[in-house]
């Protein structure tokens, strides 16, 4: 038995079952209810991190702050004044920052005393003395 053309044409159709404005809303929906759910987890996460540091005597430089703010002074999340246990003590040495192997390390020099450690774009001294007719091994400091 065959099937009547007008039946298998509507089965090809598809019709949305919602407008792009009814999915619009439905998605400011879920956004607002996801920022709900997210605000309340903060409060309890935030509560248990507080509850961490203070039990564990946990300071600022501890997490890696680098120590309370020029201005300002640890008070072990207590507002109002610091106790002298509150505030932490300076760092005994200062960090060491890391240098370049061979940044400060002359390279190339000329007869003017200009010098080029090789770092960065080439001076316009080098380039000159190149453009002249010297080579890069005549300005290497041996």
């Amino acid at each position: 038995m065959k099937t009547p053309r007008t039946a298998v044409a509507k089965s090809r159709i598809v019709e949305p079952t919602q407008t792009l404005k009814e999915i619009d809303l439905e998605i400011a929906k879920l956004k607002e209810r996801a920022a709900s759910i997210v605000a309340n987890e903060k409060a309890g996460v935030v509560e248990r991190i507080k509850e961490a540091i203070a039990y564990y005597a946990i300071t600022s430089s501890d997490l890696g702050f680098g120590g309370a703010v020029k201005g300002k002074r640890d008070t072990g999340g207590r507002i109002g004044r610091a106790s002298p246990e509150a505030v932490s003590p300076p760092p005994e040495t200062a960090p060491v920052k890391k240098v370049r192997a061979g940044a400060g390390i002359i390279k190339f020099k000329d007869d003017a005393g200009n010098a080029w450690s090789g770092f960065g774009p080439k001076p316009r001294w080098l380039t000159e003395a190149l453009a002249a007719g010297k080579t890069i091994e005549e300005l290497k400091v041996q």
